[in-house]
């Protein structure tokens, strides 16, 4: 379902997320060629080959019987992950309209997304930053916390844009993310929803460095870069006068977009590609997704991330 199909009328009118969850979770599992489930028990979770040598005790006699192949039963503590989304709450992913913004199709992907993760019995968390870190939950696979959570992405799409908040109350990722990093106590998934816009050169490096402190710790990372890829990435705005207002500082800027639309464009690119470079050094997956595009590429990224993960 296209992104732009879901506009916050549309998730009004459901008592609550999880069944917007649930439509966006079951369409895109439709969708496959073939289903990343295992047939989940209250015995195993899935069966891996077997390696000579290793105890008999956990083989699977049954499938030995009908398919003359050895298989191991996988329990769930050895399957399971523990995932941690981290959202971008700050000011500048209010842009660029609210209803269709960048914060909205993160928290609509995030409600996805920990459906998913309950129904594969992982337990996940979330972390929801500005400035500072504003709310961090436990970490849990309960259908309970599941349901928290889902009422903590439906505050969020009913709260209003903040003010902006001046240069010393910008979004400081970097200091978020060394947190974090600190704070987790075993290697973990940590999916980050960000546009990770900084003020400048230095603080987009302190950035980098801080998603190189949490593979320093053994966590993955899965990061989706959130735009508006037409007007933010290509600057797609009509050729007339504007006044553009950083939503972050409040400073504001008279032009003309035609003036300037060749170097901003340069400029971008040369940032989109410094940060997938980068997180491709540190073996981040680093997925450049687009406010109007479907939620299914937000999903597909996480069931690759977890195969690798696990």
């Amino acid at each position: 379902m296209p992104a732009s199909a879901l506009d916050l009328a549309a998730v009004r009118s459901f008592e609550n997320l999880e069944l917007l969850a649930r439509q966006l979770v079951d369409g895109f599992i439709t969708g496959l060629h073939q289903s990343p489930y295992h047939g989940f028990s209250v015995e195993f979770s899935e069966h891996r080959s077997f390696n000579p040598g290793e105890s008999t005790r956990h083989l699977d006699w049954k499938v030995l019987a009908r398919t003359d192949k050895f298989f191991v039963k996988r329990y769930e503590e050895e399957t399971n992950l523990r995932a941690h989304l981290l959202l971008d709450i700050s000011p500048s992913m209010y842009y660029p309209a609210p209803g269709h913004d960048k914060l909205r199709f993160s928290v609509l992907a995030a409600a996805a997304l920990t459906t998913l993760l309950q129904r594969q019995r992982d337990a996940v968390g979330l972390v929801t930053f500005g400035r500072t870190v504003e709310l961090q939950t436990p970490v849990r696979s309960t259908s309970a916390h599941r349901h928290t959570l889902l009422l903590e992405f439906q505050r969020l799409l009913e709260r209003p844009a903040p003010a902006a908040a001046g240069p010393a109350g910008a979004t400081d990722v970097a200091a978020v993310l060394h947190r974090i990093a600190q704070q987790l106590p075993k290697r973990s998934l940590v999916v980050i929803f960000s546009d990770m816009l900084g003020r400048g050169a230095q603080e987009q490096a302190a950035a980098l460095a801080a998603l190189q402190h949490l593979r320093h710790q053994h966590h993955e990372v899965l990061l989706f870069h959130v735009l508006d890829r037409a007007t933010e990435s290509d600057f797609e705005f009509a050729d007339r006068p504007y006044i553009f207002e950083d939503v972050e500082t409040g400073q504001e800027i008279r032009l003309q977009p035609g003036q300037v639309r060749a170097q901003y464009q340069v400029a971008m690119r040369g940032f989109e590609t410094e940060l997938a470079l980068r997180c491709g050094q540190l073996k981040i997956d680093f997925v450049p997704v687009d406010v109007r595009e479907p939620f299914a590429k937000v999903l597909h990224a996480y069931l690759v991330k977890r195969g690798r993960a696990r």
